[in-house]
């Protein structure tokens, strides 16, 4: 009896184990891709957060670097400053006293035109011109429209200053025509070369002398003068902050 009894159990876990242990086999399978996927994506989470760690460190450092620097170069044009002023009252001239001011870009004037952009500037005077810099680099001017401080970018056309082109200080006006930047009325006995630094001349009251704006990547031939074209180093997308030139 007892023996019987063994052969239905044994009889009916292999009915059991034929019927469903496919299903088993699935359920677990699926159950272990779960748990697998679990676990990838723990491990990814854990690999990101502890790159953006040490890339967070490496950010910290490098600022940390640039910061010192521009302490260093902060001291140097204090100490600069403080000699040129010096020299500046021993020959009865007024002490040199450039002001600059950080402003914020609200957006652009036309959203079918990117060489105009609003600006908020607290201190802005209707009644003058000032010079545009991002980066370090002159990056337009800003005017009045309607009193409202507008800030025109280096690819408006109504975005006028005077600039240096090359090491020999070859004169001329930078301007944009929307799709190129240009210099214009090079005298036709110079030589402008491609390759050329551009950088304002302060001959306008606008800049600073000696600030970058791009360099030349090709010379035009005029009647009368000559034209070369300009790559800008200030980059086309406008930043959320910039700097304005409040006295030259």
């Amino acid at each position: 009896m007892n023996k019987f009894k063994i052969l239905i159990l044994l009889a009916a876990f292999v009915f059991v184990s034929f019927r469903y242990g496919t299903e088993a086999k699935h359920y677990i399978g699926g159950l272990n891709t779960k748990v697998l996927s679990a676990y990838v994506d723990l491990k990814t989470s854990i690999e990101n957060r502890v790159n953006e760690h040490f890339a967070q460190q490496e950010e910290i450092k490098r600022l940390r670097a640039e910061n010192q620097t521009l302490q260093k170069s902060a001291v140097l044009s204090i100490a600069f400053a403080s000699k040129l002023n010096d020299l500046l009252k021993e020959n009865n001239v007024t002490a040199y006293s450039p002001k600059i001011a950080l402003i914020q870009s609200i957006g652009y004037t036309d959203l079918n035109d990117y060489g105009k952009v609003w600006l908020d500037f607290k201190d802005f005077n209707q009644s003058k011109i000032y010079g545009l810099l991002t980066q370090g680099y002159a990056a337009g001017i800003v005017v009045s429209n309607d009193g409202h401080p507008q800030g025109l970018l280096l690819s408006d056309p109504k975005s006028i200053f005077s600039v240096y082109v090359g090491d020999q200080k070859m004169q001329g006006v930078l301007q944009g025509n929307r799709k190129e930047i240009l210099v214009k009325y090079i005298s036709q006995w110079l030589q402008p070369q491609v390759g050329d630094e551009v950088v304002t001349s302060g001959l306008d009251g606008l800049f600073f002398e000696g600030i970058k704006v791009g360099t030349v990547t090709q010379v035009i031939e005029e009647e009368s003068s000559k034209t070369v074209v300009v790559k800008p180093y200030a980059n086309a997308h406008v930043p959320a902050f910039m700097h304005v030139i409040l006295q030259n």
